[in-house]
């Protein structure tokens, strides 16, 4: 089994388009305005990753370093003002077909079953009730719930309606999935086990995917590559990491001496990002 690769420098604006193929975020600043302090604040300055087409991709800082809101960006839900963000060469703006958000909280509808819950956001899309109920029922027979379709969220453990959740985001068929801290809420056991079967679907659907967690070792377990964000505000892409862990994963791999070391090099980084920014406060 391959070990820890090393960490790549972050990548010059100049050098860092490839060939259009895949999502890049190149010099990317958001900010927005805060009534409370009546200022603006820069919550990302100059972010610059690629994310391959079909490869998997975790976003990992200190807390309040922009993660998420770096992720919403990319959904098109936030904008950016500096940079750009492309998806094979086409500029993201807003919200596309082509992008689907798992968030942290299920946010699933009462008074609708899990089938209708699933189906939601293919209906959304425009396609009739039959096909949106087919793609939803193939999602949800993808991650294990074909025997709960009639049940309602109040009937589901947490872990069932964030499977629930993942599959509507799937029921789309979106070239890219981004995750926002989907297993935050979940206790640990039920964690590991989910990330495992996200790690399944993400084979089997071949997905692009971009996961915002806290977790150095989920992110190691499930990812080709991991960008280290420095702490916030304006937080940059401090480092680049690539995973050379063999695929397939399995969760015996999380004890490995070559696993251990990849997530204790993460660590480090973050660490000291973190302290970092402790010493200019």
């Amino acid at each position: 089994m391959q070990g820890i690769s090393s960490v790549m420098p972050v990548p010059e604006a100049a050098d860092h388009r490839q060939s259009g193929s895949g999502l890049e975020v190149k010099d990317v600043g958001i900010e927005y305005y805060v009534d409370r302090h009546q200022a603006f604040f820069r919550a990302v300055e100059n972010a610059t990753f690629t994310v391959e087409a079909g490869s998997f991709v975790s976003i990992v800082g200190p807390t309040g370093c922009g993660k998420s809101t770096l992720l919403r960006a990319i959904a098109g839900l936030v904008p950016y003002t500096t940079g750009e963000i492309t998806w094979n060469g086409s500029p993201i703006t807003v919200p596309g077909r082509d992008r689907a958000v798992v968030f942290q909280n299920p946010a699933l509808l009462p008074w609708s079953t899990v089938l209708r819950n699933a189906a939601y956001g293919a209906e959304g899309h425009g396609h009739a009730r039959p096909e949106a109920d087919r793609r939803a029922r193939e999602m949800l027979e993808m991650v294990g719930l074909t025997q709960f379709v009639d049940r309602y969220p109040h009937e589901l453990s947490g872990g069932m309606q964030q499977r629930v959740n993942l599959a509507r985001a799937l029921a789309v068929d979106p070239d890219v999935l981004l995750l926002d801290e989907p297993f935050s809420a979940l206790d640990s056991q039920t964690r590991e086990v989910m990330g495992g079967e996200l790690l399944r679907i993400w084979e089997a659907t071949a997905k692009t995917a971009v996961l915002i967690t806290h977790q150095i070792d989920e992110a190691v377990f499930l990812s080709d590559q991991v960008v280290v964000l420095s702490a916030g505000p304006r937080s940059v892409v401090k480092h680049i990491v690539p995973i050379a862990l063999e695929r397939q994963r399995v969760p015996e791999m999380r004890r490995s001496p070559e696993f251990l070391e990849v997530v204790d090099s993460i660590w480090d980084l973050t660490r000291s990002a973190w302290l970092k920014a402790e010493d200019v406060s």
